[in-house]
């Protein structure tokens, strides 16, 4: 997700972490043990008069599969949870609308299963996580993964 959020207009930063866990002192190698209750996340800071709140979660909900409890691609646990954290209570309107207005259009033939919930801080993941993209584009999880994503988007050539 963060290689598609950097190329956005209107995003001003983007930074891979954990949240939603009752811990805010963990590591990277708990996390992924998926006892901790975080989920793996980024967090978008972004310019509303670019890219209204509204269209970011267009971008989610096209990114990934939202039906899947626990689980992205290869990836399962709970740490890989579909997850929504607003930090106001109009993102929080606006996120539930969206997710029923894509449960109704029918886009998915299984539920979507997204959690809707308060932001709590952000835990940084590792710096080797950060802009991984383009640090490691010929990587071969870049290769496989998100290159043929950013083709598809119409992000990258």
């Amino acid at each position: 997700m963060e290689a598609v959020y950097e190329q956005l207009p209107g995003v001003r930063e983007v930074s891979s972490g954990f949240m939603g866990g009752a811990d805010d002192n963990v590591t990277y190698k708990q996390v992924c043990s998926g006892t901790t209750g975080h989920a793996e996340v980024v967090q978008v800071t972004f310019d509303p008069a670019v890219l209204p709140y509204e269209e970011l979660l267009d971008w989610f909900w096209r990114l990934h599969d939202p039906t899947t409890l626990n689980r992205q691609g290869a990836d399962v646990g709970t740490q890989y949870r579909s997850v929504i954290y607003f930090h106001t209570a109009e993102q929080e309107r606006i996120a539930r609308l969206s997710k029923a207005t894509l449960g109704e259009r029918g886009d998915y033939s299984d539920p979507v299963v997204t959690e809707i919930s308060a932001a709590s801080k952000l835990i940084p993941g590792p710096e080797s996580h950060q802009d991984y993209y383009q640090a490691n584009k010929s990587a071969g999880y870049c290769q496989m993964v998100i290159a043929p994503k950013l083709r598809k988007l119409g992000l990258e050539d």
